[in-house]
């Protein structure tokens, strides 16, 4: 067995490796400390039966990580590992494609069985919040279809949508023409199926964990 472990807290990541290696004896464990680096990996050795990821790191762009993860490589079993124990999210994961949610406070042994049941091709949930999620909401799967369609760039600008940038200040941010900006965001309201800016907007706040946008921000979008 091979799998990766992408979490930025080097503490966290040594003690999941502990648990991994206890789960599976003879497994290899690569360890990234940031989600390009686990992306990068992934995709140069091709051959992870697990990938355990952080939903929180740095460069992971909330959910998107997961979903770019989810959509690149379809046949690898993408566990979230976090510190969250909100529903909402923990949900959202799920419906986004996940194969199973392992909050970092649950006990080694039970990390353990969570690992083997989930190379057994099983979904593992706690068994505390497993009633709470007897459904995904299926607009999120759909949701995270039209996400997985963006390029990496499209997400950047998508990004910077968010933050209310205008068409020249994304180009300068990104070192791209107003032209190519102007392609790139009609791509992505395409993609969304949203017909401007504002509904580009309040879709991408799905990705996110919390709502960074105040009213005037979107009335400026």
């Amino acid at each position: 067995m091979k799998i990766l472990i992408a979490d930025d807290h080097p503490l966290f990541r040594d003690a999941m490796q502990g648990v991994v290696k206890r789960a599976v004896a003879d497994s290899q464990v690569v360890i990234c400390n940031d989600f390009s680096c686990a992306e990068q990996a992934i995709a140069e050795q091709q051959d992870f039966d697990l990938a355990l990821l952080d939903l929180h790191m740095p460069d992971g762009d909330g959910y998107f990580g997961l979903i770019r993860l989810r959509n690149h490589f379809p046949t690898l079993p993408v566990v979230i590992v976090s510190g969250t124990d909100d529903i909402a999210v923990i949900k959202r994961c799920m419906g986004f494609g996940a194969s199973g949610f392992i909050p970092k406070t649950l006990p080694p042994d039970e990390m353990i069985t969570a690992i083997g049941q989930i190379l057994e091709g099983d979904i593992f949930l706690p068994k505390a919040i497993a009633h709470e999620i007897d459904k995904v909401d299926e607009n999120d799967r759909l949701f995270a279809e039209k996400v997985a369609a963006l390029t990496q760039q499209q997400y950047r600008v998508l990004c910077e949508l968010t933050e209310g940038r205008l068409n020249k200040q994304i180009a300068y941010d990104l070192n791209i023409s107003e032209a190519t900006v102007k392609a790139h965001v009609t791509a992505i309201f395409k993609k969304l199926g949203v017909i401007n800016r504002t509904q580009a907007v309040i879709a991408a706040q799905r990705l996110q964990f919390t709502n960074h946008l105040d009213d005037s921000q979107l009335n400026e979008a």
